[in-house]
């Protein structure tokens, strides 16, 4: 309890936040009415929103309208933000509607507003009898002489055995209504901090489970070593003081021997005139069925955590989705880096959402085709005479042959142009071998073929193919075609 460390308190914890801040007594009143007194644990957005609703338009008219300005909804987002940390807001599996619970700090807070009011009296007794009680226990419970634990077990029962015999001779001591009214007041005292503790016991358990989630996120080891990992961290928690007396408190209320004892024994308190006096608040005759509600919230918590657990261990669905997974792995790890840093100003710019209108009458009409109109002619005879072995004289280019060529220069180069195929494979035919590799680009220009390669045209850039050829008096002569790039690529 050092300056610093009070000082640290006052600017981080969520319970110095809420006494210091000027919305205190709406907070807490509220909070209180809604969550501690009726021992509500969860609530959707919607039901506490209309709760809160009512209590500022019923606050309005005492303090007039500018009291609390804002709407009920603002406030809630509000008081579960960070910066507060009054409430806890989350998501049900399944479902989108927000749900809202308590934080332990903020029902610190309230119960020690509660504890500022005035009680009928202050007991002392039942409080130094607990404390008895407890040293008793404890002393007893770490007792490892055998002899010294006989005496002490013989001892009690002569003090019963007494106490039999001043009964059955008509000597009943009763306690006076005081000495009622002391011990009643603690049992109340005692159950709402019970209450209080369920609270911070399923926070710790939601720690642990974040942390596991984290560790999921982050991890770049086998699978294996992350499971021995969280599986040890797992059983760390249940054998931790925390973890076995949750346990013990468990199997004791679970009892329904115990649940029928509890019962009984506050039915014949409640009905004695000294308790009655008291007014105590009808929820004491179930206090045990609300520890009951509260204990099942921590064990959903444990459950869920053996739940993402369980979907790890599906072999199956994580071999399916592991690049999803993957990508979900780096979105996570992105959050946890910018949550405590997040960005300052603009993080990224989206486009606004447009939709493509096209109108009917932007549509181009139909248009019939020509048919061509055959004029009836008769074919004359002419009297030219035709050399018919020019038929057989026809060049036949073997596309084959060159489409093994662009092939077999791709295996050793990513593209090649036509002019550095031509410098390397002459062409044999001509004109007519050229236009056979230009129709060979023009089938495949810009789409890959089954042969795995494509035909890029850039006719910015035009170029020159030479060849030799012979004329028709047999000498050989160059010839050049100027023509847009060819390039062919894998």
């Amino acid at each position: 309890m050092d300056h610093a460390t009070l000082a640290a308190l006052r600017d981080r914890h969520p319970a110095w936040r809420l006494l210091a801040s000027p919305h205190a007594p709406l907070v807490a009143s509220f909070l209180h009415r809604v969550f501690v007194a009726p021992n509500v644990r969860v609530m959707s957005e919607a039901d506490l929103a209309e709760a809160l609703e009512d209590e500022l338009y019923s606050l309005r008219e005492q303090l007039g309208t500018e009291a609390y300005p804002k709407a009920a909804r603002e406030y809630l987002n509000d008081w579960a933000a960070p910066d507060k940390g009054w409430l806890r807001k989350f998501y049900k599996p399944g479902t989108d509607e927000a749900q809202f619970d308590l934080t332990p700090a903020t029902e610190k807070a309230i119960a020690w507003l509660v504890s500022l009011t005035e009680r009928p009296f202050v007991g002392t007794e039942s409080r130094l009898l607990t404390l008895f009680a407890l040293l008793e226990q404890i002393s007893a419970g770490t007792e490892a002489d055998p002899i010294k634990r006989v005496a002490d077990l013989r001892a009690k029962r002569d003090e019963l055995d007494a106490e039999i015999a001043r009964v059955l001779a008509g000597d009943v001591p009763l306690l006076d209504d005081t000495a009622v009214k002391d011990r009643f007041l603690q049992f109340q005292q005692l159950a709402r901090e019970l209450l209080a503790d369920f609270r911070e016991v399923e926070h710790n358990f939601r720690q642990l489970d974040r942390k596991v989630r984290e560790k999921i996120a982050l991890w770049a080891g086998s699978k294996g070593a992350l499971l021995d990992e969280i599986m040890g961290e797992r059983d760390a928690i249940g054998d931790s003081d925390q973890g076995r007396s949750f346990r013990a408190f468990w199997d004791f209320l679970m009892s329904s021997r115990r649940q029928e004892e509890l019962s009984e024994r506050l039915d014949q308190v409640l009905r004695l005139p000294a308790v009655a006096e008291l007014k105590p608040d009808p929820r004491t005759r179930r206090v045990h069925h609300d520890w009951l509600e509260a204990g099942e919230h921590t064990q959903r918590t444990v459950a869920m955590l053996s739940q993402q657990l369980r979907r790890f261990l599906d072999d199956r669905a994580f071999l399916e989705n592991r690049r999803i997974l993957d990508l979900l792995r780096s979105i996570e790890t992105q959050a946890l880096a910018l949550r405590d840093t997040a960005p300052v100003g603009t993080v990224m710019h989206i486009d606004a959402m447009g939709a493509d209108i096209e109108l009917p009458l932007e549509r181009p009409l139909f248009t019939p085709s020509l048919k061509p109109r055959l004029a009836d002619l008769a074919v004359l005879a002419g009297d030219d005479d035709v050399d018919t072995a020019r038929l057989f004289d026809q060049i036949v280019v073997d596309k084959a042959r060159l489409r093994a060529t662009v092939q077999a220069a791709l295996r050793h180069r990513p593209q090649v142009t036509l002019r550095e195929l031509v410098e390397a494979e002459p062409l044999r035919q001509g004109l007519a071998e050229l236009v056979a590799y230009l129709e060979l680009a023009h089938a495949t220009d810009g789409s890959e073929t089954a042969n795995g390669w494509r035909v890029v045209v850039d006719d910015s850039h035009p170029e020159t193919i030479r060849w030799q050829s012979t004329d028709a008096a047999g000498h050989a002569v160059m010839r050049a075609a100027r023509l847009p790039r060819v390039i062919f690529t894998r």
